[in-house]
């Protein structure tokens, strides 16, 4: 029996799809009864799904009991002041309430997905791999320190016994609820966004991290962290090569660092007045302009039979699905 945490999440429901297809008993923890409708109930219906939060430590005792191993893929991705105090409870709190439970129920190993996030970026950006280590930095987002934070919780249980291993994925696309999340670009571009950041970032497959990440709870290995990403691209290619694939106009407008900044004062001063979310934030206005590229060595020579999904064809598949579902 496996356990997933965040198993209604873009990530969390494709992990979860990897491990029924491989035959794997899987336990899910989810918040609410909808279901992700991206993937199919034929799948999500083998799972067994309990009722739980990493935050309500006694409904994760009953989760973990018989299981074997557990994927811990539940976080909060949000750069909003006001949901703050929500992301490093659920992020650091959960994790660290995970890793205790982990410990407690003797589970075999613990997969702890985090994001690069918690490397770290620097203002002047460059290359990153596994040995970067944390420095405060402006460019560092509150969504970062969380994930950072988190990591320190897993190293903290891998000190007291636990066998675990930290994934480090980079912005995962791929088709899901383009409402939220990273999946949101799709929508943004088809509906025909014509502003472009001037940002390098590394960009990975959704099903690759679920690959990833099964492949990596049935390993030994353990007590390292591992950076997943396919490709790294300029934010401009990237938002060309999904209206293409669309049928869409390309983004012709580059929103350089000082129109983001009047950008995101203006989504502050509009989400007041109408309740809704801005669209664009300090933090998230920042992450666009900086050009950091992830290295992703280390995982390739540990799984040499592994090969990234093209980032040209996930966008096609993905833009393919979006349109079918947009008719």
């Amino acid at each position: 029996m496996i356990l997933v945490t965040g198993g209604t999440g873009f990530l969390g429901a494709y992990i979860i799809k990897e491990l029924i297809e491989k035959g794997y008993k899987v336990r899910a923890i989810r918040r609410s009864a909808k279901l992700p409708a991206f993937i199919s109930e034929e799948i999500l219906n083998k799972a067994e799904w309990v009722e739980g939060d990493v935050l309500d430590v006694l409904s994760l005792q009953d989760a973990m009991q018989g299981v074997e191993k557990v994927i811990h893929s539940a976080a909060i991705v949000s750069f909003l002041k006001k949901e703050r105090k929500q992301l490093y409870q659920v992020n650091v709190e959960g994790t660290a309430n995970v890793v205790n439970m982990a410990l407690e129920s003797n589970v075999k190993k613990l997969v702890h997905i985090s994001s690069v996030a918690a490397l770290g970026r620097t203002a002047e950006g460059g290359h990153v791999n596994e040995e970067k280590k944390w420095v405060e930095s402006k460019v560092n987002t509150h969504y970062a320190k969380s994930k950072y934070k988190a990591e320190l919780e897993v190293w903290r249980g891998i000190s007291e016994g636990l066998d675990a291993v930290i994934l480090n994925p980079s912005t995962i696309l791929g088709y899901g609820d383009w409402n939220t999340g990273s999946c949101a670009i799709f929508k943004n571009i088809f509906k025909g966004f014509k502003w472009f950041t001037p940002g390098i970032n590394g960009f990975v497959d959704v099903e690759d991290v679920a690959k990833i990440t099964v492949m990596m709870m049935e390993s030994d290995i353990s007590e390292q962290r591992f950076i997943v990403n396919g490709d790294t691209w300029p934010f401009k290619k990237l938002q060309e090569t999904i209206a293409d694939h669309f049928g869409k106009k390309r983004p012709v407008k580059e929103a350089t660092p000082f129109l983001l900044g009047i950008a995101w004062r203006m989504e502050k001063w509009k989400s007041i007045f109408t309740g809704k979310k801005p669209l664009l934030t300090r933090e998230s206005a920042r992450v666009a302009v900086s050009k950091t590229w992830f290295e992703n060595e280390k995982l390739l020579k540990t799984f040499p039979g592994f090969s990234f999904t093209p980032l040209d064809e996930t966008i096609r598949k993905a833009c393919e699905k979006y349109l079918s579902r947009a008719r």
